[in-house]
């Protein structure tokens, strides 16, 4: 399985027959194979997530499905591809010949994806996350912390061959925590830092923690746009 880092928590995992685009809205693409079903994903409405440009791209490509989070209008898909659209709630599981999708709420906006296809399992969070601020109100952040733990809790024991994990570094010291809780409750062989707003460095930094001594040989640090992992 190659995947690459595009832009933000944008990324592209191609398989035997298929090809998953997460939440791309800007960056460079590279060229998309003919002959493998395209599968583009967009967890949530906000801009950093989702773009109209994606309905170029499933147009261009044709054999595309278009799994939406529930929160994005109906209306903001073109006529002519209503019918490869997918709308999806969280704790829904959709599925064809090619791909099975399984999404969880997120503690923002929409929906977090995992996604079984080709004997691979890849988990992204979309918005997911820890989102646990310095200087909010202390009952709030309690409240993050319990439905992140809650929402992380219905994947217990399971295992990803790439999960792709915001680690933002907005969050000052408490940056970390929601990969931290992630692999807690599951599993992943390769941890891809996404929402990190440019700062590359923060994969090292994760690794630099004490908390991340189990793990921190599986974080993968990534320094560019563009670049390519095969896993």
């Amino acid at each position: 399985m190659k995947i690459t880092y595009i832009h933000h928590s944008a990324f592209l995992a191609e398989t035997e027959h298929a090809c998953l685009l997460f939440d791309y809205f800007k960056g460079s693409l590279p060229k998309l194979p003919e002959g493998k079903r395209l599968y583009i994903f967009a967890s949530h409405r906000h801009p950093d997530h989702f773009s109209k440009v994606i309905f170029d791209i499933a147009a261009e490509h044709g054999d595309t499905v278009l799994l939406l989070s529930s929160d994005i209008w109906r209306k903001r898909v073109p006529e002519e591809l209503k019918g490869a659209a997918v709308f999806l709630k969280p704790d829904t599981v959709w599925e064809d010949d090619v791909l099975k999708a399984e999404t969880f709420r997120s503690t923002d906006e929409g929906v977090a994806f995992w996604c079984t296809v080709d004997g691979h399992t890849l988990y992204h969070a979309g918005d997911l996350n820890h989102w646990y601020w310095d200087g909010e109100d202390s009952q709030w952040n309690e409240n993050m912390t319990r439905n992140y733990r809650k929402e992380i809790g219905k994947m217990e024991g399971r295992h990803a061959d790439a999960a792709f994990l915001p680690l933002d570094p907005r969050l000052g010291e408490y940056f970390y925590l929601g990969i931290d809780d992630f692999m807690k409750a599951a599993d992943a062989d390769w941890i891809f830092p996404m929402h990190f707003w440019g700062e590359f460095d923060v994969g090292a930094r994760l690794k630099a923690l004490d908390c991340s001594r189990g793990y921190r040989e599986r974080v993968v640090e990534i320094s560019r746009q563009g670049q390519e992992f095969s896993i």
